[in-house]
C-alpha cells in the first residue's frame, strides 16, 4: 500500500516542517512506499487532494499539519467513501485528534498509521452559505466562535504563543477580547426544515461533528463522529460577565448546565441572523453572511484511529 503525505511545513510557525524531518527518515528506514506533497499557500492542500483523488481510486492520505490543513484536505476529496485519512498533528488546536483519541506525539501518530491503527468511519459536515459550500470535519459556526477564528488568523498573539508552546491559549485570549468589545445578535434556527426557534442576544451558533472546538473547548460533550447527526450549540441571552465566568467551564463540558446554553441534535439546521456575521469551518475563517445551512455529506470518510482498548 502506498501512503500519500500532504505536509504543511508552515503549520504552527514552522513545526510542520520540523515534524516531517522526523517522519521521512522513519519511512525510509521501514521501506514504506510513499509520496509527499508540500503545501505552498492557502487552499493548496485542497488543490493537491483534488488532483490526487480525481482518478476515482482508493487512496490513503496522511495529513501532517493542523486542523486547518485537515479542513483543506477534506474539502479537496472528490469521493469521501474512497479515502482513508491518517493524521500527524502539528497545529496549536488539534481538536481533530480528541474525539478520535489520536496520539499527539509524532512517533505515536506515525506508529498508529503504519502499524496498530484501524480505520473508523467519520461523518463529514457540509456548510452552505449563499452559492458557496464548504465541508468540515470538526465544526462550523457563525458569530462569536467564527469571529475568534477570523481575528486569531495571522495575529501576532498566535505567533508569540505558538513559539512559547502555548498556542491553545490563542483562542481564549482572542475570545475574551471579542466578548468585551462586541454585542450579541438575534438569530432564528430552522431545524430539519420545520421546527423554528428564535433567540435574542445570541453570541454564537456552532454545528459540531466532534465534541471539541477552538483548541479544547468541550462545547458538545455528546457529539459523536459517526452517528449521522450534528450537535448544535447556541449560546445566547447571557450577560457578558456570565460569559466570562462560563468560558473556562467549557473546557470540561460543565457549561451545559447553565441557562443560556442550548444544544440540539439534528441532521440539518438553518441559521438566520440579524446582520452579517463571520463564519468558519474547522477554525478557518471562510466568509461573512447572515444565513447558513449545516448538514452532512451522504458519504463518510475513514480515519485511522488507535486500536480499541
Amino acid at each position: 500500500m502506498e501512503y500519500i503525505f500532504i505536509v504543511n511545513p508552515k503549520s504552527r510557525s514552522g513545526r510542520g516542517g520540523v515534524v516531517w524531518k522526523l517522519v521521512e527518515p522513519e519511512l525510509k528506514k521501514r521501506r514504506i512506499e510513499y509520496q509527499v506533497f508540500y503545501t505552498r499557500h492557502v487552499r493548496h492542500a485542497a488543490e493537491i487532494t483534488a488532483g490526487i483523488t480525481a482518478d476515482g481510486r482508493e487512496h490513503t492520505l496522511v495529513v501532517v499539519g493542523g486542523d486547518g490543513t485537515v479542513d483543506e484536505v477534506v474539502n479537496g476529496i472528490r469521493d469521501c467513501s474512497k479515502v482513508t485519512l491518517g493524521y500527524i498533528p502539528t497545529g496549536s488546536g488539534n481538536d481533530f485528534t480528541r474525539a478520535l483519541h489520536l496520539p499527539s506525539d509524532t512517533r505515536g501518530a506515525l506508529d498508529t498509521i503504519l502499524d496498530s491503527g484501524r480505520p473508523v468511519p467519520m461523518d463529514v459536515g457540509r456548510l452552505d452559505c449563499g452559492e458557496n459550500a464548504w465541508r468540515f470535519a470538526v465544526s462550523a459556526g457563525i458569530g462569536f466562535d467564527a469571529a475568534v477564528c477570523h481575528k486569531a488568523e495571522g495575529s501576532s498573539i498566535k505567533t508569540v504563543l505558538n513559539k512559547l508552546g502555548l498556542g491553545k491559549l490563542t483562542y481564549l485570549v482572542t475570545a475574551l477580547k471579542w466578548i468585551l468589545s462586541e454585542r450579541p445578535e438575534e438569530a432564528e434556527l430552522r431545524i430539519e426544515g420545520e421546527y423554528i426557534r428564535r433567540f435574542e442576544h445570541t453570541y454564537f451558533i456552532a454545528a459540531m461533528n466532534h465534541p471539541y472546538e477552538g483548541g479544547g473547548f468541550f462545547f458538545c460533550p455528546k457529539a459523536r463522529i459517526d452517528d449521522r447527526l450534528l450537535d448544535v450549540i447556541v449560546v445566547s441571552e447571557l450577560p457578558k460577565w456570565k460569559i466570562l465566568l462560563l468560558l473556562p467551564t467549557a473546557f470540561f463540558g460543565k457549561h451545559v448546565r447553565f441557562r443560556g446554553i442550548s444544544i440540539f441534535r439534528c441532521r440539518e439546521i438553518e441559521v438566520k441572523t440579524g446582520k452579517r456575521l463571520p463564519i468558519h469551518t474547522d477554525g478557518e475563517p471562510i466568509a461573512w453572511g447572515d444565513t447558513i445551512r449545516a448538514s452532512l455529506e451522504p458519504e463518510q470518510i475513514r480515519v485511522i484511529a488507535p486500536p480499541q482498548e
